[in-house]
């Protein structure tokens, strides 16, 4: 159900679309999308992520076009979304700040304008009875999905407790398929998403969750990212969206509408809304006021700058693209920093 923030997906999808040209530039507007800015029809791709699914409360309740938003949002599997993008298909797309700059490095350019969310406890790391913390994985044998967000989750948890990747033996698992790999005798925990997650510690007995994305705030940021031009073109339109999705953020976390708003979000997912709260409380929304801190400039994970910094740097040490992106590039904070 949650959607696979995929670093090695998104650069197969986005390179096949665009080449290899490491130098990002300024899509040029498809048919299509030269056709909707004709009509003032703002294209939006979003996929199976709590925080991207959010926007279907606003989309439900008829708040964008209340707000004079003229705003269409398209469905995708979340590589899709992204080939989508890559191929001018779509005006804007929700997507990882990581994923943002694979995009970028392959040629297509699109700037982050706002953070939906940051990952708050849905990605993590499981281990077997008698590994209690990450220290202990020393020497283990963890399987993952190599290039994925959770091997970038592994890698950071690695550095913090100062244990190299290569005081591990890494098994590049399809993140599907980890439950089932994780109750062969060989691995001893392994990074992965939820729902996934749960099936896993449902396979074997005395696992448990040793760190999540809850302890690595900022590492794992969800994004808003238009079109240079199309930004360009309809700065106002999309300060009207943020002022949107600041409602939508309020309502989500206000104990008086929660479940409604949980109810319209797991119907677009087809998940138990009661299930679906899990996942909910795993991603933290971010409302206006949050985004113009995330959006300063830093070094840290609470600046969106600092995570895209440190991922940038996975990527280039893993082989997922070959030379780094300009960060500031791809994020354009005068958005936010013009609103009330």
């Amino acid at each position: 159900m949650i959607k696979k923030l995929t670093l090695a997906i998104a650069v197969s999808s986005s390179l096949f679309v665009v080449g290899c040209d490491n130098t990002a530039k300024i899509p040029e507007p498809s048919a299509n999308a030269k056709n909707n800015q004709a009509t003032n029809v703002i294209t939006i791709g979003y996929s199976d992520w709590p925080g991207f699914v959010a926007w279907q409360v606003a989309i439900d309740k008829g708040w964008l076009k209340e707000a004079g938003v003229n705003a269409e949002f398209k469905w995708f599997d979340y590589s899709a979304s992204l080939s989508a993008f890559a191929a001018n298909q779509l005006d804007a797309v929700l997507v990882t700040n990581g994923d943002n700059l694979v995009t970028g490095s392959g040629g297509t350019k699109g700037v982050m304008i706002m953070a939906t969310d940051y990952s708050a406890g849905n990605d993590v790391i499981i281990a077997k009875n008698g590994i209690e913390r990450i220290e202990d994985l020393k020497g283990k044998t963890i399987a993952t999905e190599k290039g994925l967000v959770d091997h970038l989750l592994l890698s950071t948890a690695l550095d913090d407790a100062t244990i190299s990747l290569n005081d591990v033996q890494l098994v590049n698992t399809m993140t599907n398929e980890l439950p089932q790999v994780f109750a062969t005798a060989d691995i001893d925990a392994i990074a992965v998403w939820q729902p996934v997650a749960n099936q896993a510690l449902s396979s074997v007995a005395g696992s448990k969750i040793i760190f999540t994305s809850k302890d690595k705030p900022g590492l794992i940021y969800d994004t808003l990212t238009v079109n240079p031009s199309h930004l360009q073109a309809n700065k106002e339109q999309w300060k009207k969206i943020i002022q949107v999705w600041d409602k939508t953020v309020k309502y989500i976390n206000d104990p008086a509408t929660r479940e409604e708003a949980a109810s319209i979000m797991s119907k677009r997912v087809g998940v138990d809304a009661k299930k679906y709260m899990q996942f909910i409380d795993g991603t933290h929304l971010l409302d206006i006021d949050a985004n113009k801190k995330v959006f300063n400039q830093g070094t840290g994970f609470d600046s969106i700058y600092g995570s895209s910094y440190h991922v940038n740097k996975f990527n280039v040490s893993n082989g997922i693209y070959a030379q780094e992106v300009d960060v500031g590039s791809v994020i354009d904070a005068s958005v936010l920093q013009e609103l009330p």
